[in-house]
């Protein structure tokens, strides 16, 4: 069928259909390998994936660096100085609500993990809102080998807090005998999807929108490069559409990190509280 139109309309129809034919939205996730390394049959490839990661992480640590350097800064707060003093009290109110049964100098032990986990994955997320940027955070097995590092951190510290104690959230008080051996099994399931559902949903969340975005930004583009007045009057809706949407999606960013870290928070402390 390719052939017949090609070879009734010519090459100039099939140029224009190369021109307005939209790329497909998930060629943006795709891991591209930058310095391939092979040792046997594994891959140790220095990826796109990898670069930005190593940029999110270094532009995290030369912020903090600029702000504590001299003694913490100015003595009246920079904009950049305000912004990690934000994060730092943010984070840090957020620990203290949602861990309960602990001292403040327990919960501290915690804190550096919880601020780092939600200063590497906003800063990822924003990131991935510049065009031409790479969303580290819209690749499952990122999240979820994140989610599940840190869900094996809990389970320690939960063992480490209560012993074998630990064990009896997987059978609530008052269950009759005969139930016992299902309502176990149910609530080991339920314990382990956790960290399960910790990783896909900030995967679907960002992978989502960053798509629906391109595919009307896609959209928006063709019917601009239509050289009609009225696609380009038509054109307006769409255009509007996906400035909303960059704003939600900007919403968003924040609002997942901010999703991933209480809820880090929560499970920590059914681990250490039993509840």
């Amino acid at each position: 069928m390719d052939r017949e139109i090609h070879h009734f309309y010519g090459t100039e129809f099939q140029m224009w259909v190369d021109t307005i034919t939209p790329h497909s939205p998930l060629e943006q996730f795709a891991i591209i390998p930058l310095i391939p390394i092979k040792i046997g049959n594994l891959y140790f490839s220095f990826t796109n994936s990898s670069l930005f990661m190593l940029l999110t992480l270094s532009l995290v640590l030369l912020l903090v660096h600029l702000v504590t350097k001299k003694g913490g800064g100015n003595l009246v707060p920079n904009a950049w100085q305000s912004l990690v003093e934000l994060i730092y009290d943010f984070v840090l109110n957020l620990v203290n609500e949602q861990i309960g049964g602990l001292s403040g100098n327990v919960k501290q032990k915690f804190f550096p993990c919880i601020l780092v986990t939600f200063t590497f994955l906003l800063f990822c997320n924003l990131q991935g809102m510049i065009p031409y940027s790479f969303t580290v955070t819209s690749h499952f097995l990122i999240t979820l080998g994140l989610s599940f590092s840190i869900f094996i951190g809990i389970t320690i510290v939960g063992f480490q807090r209560n012993g074998l104690h630990f064990l009896s959230f997987l059978l609530p008080a008052g269950v009759p005998l005969p139930l016992a051996p299902f309502l176990v099994l149910l609530e080991l399931i339920s314990y382990c999807f956790r960290a399960l559902s910790l990783g896909i949903r900030l995967f679907a969340n960002m992978m989502a929108g960053h798509s629906l975005v391109k595919i009307l930004s896609g959209f928006a583009w063709t019917m601009l490069c239509m050289n009609d007045l009225f696609y380009f009057i038509g054109d307006l809706g769409p255009l509007f559409i996906v400035l909303a949407l960059t704003g939600l999606e900007l919403g968003v960013a924040i609002l997942q990190a901010y999703v991933f870290t209480i809820l880090i928070c929560i499970y920590l402390n059914d681990a250490i509280n039993l509840h």
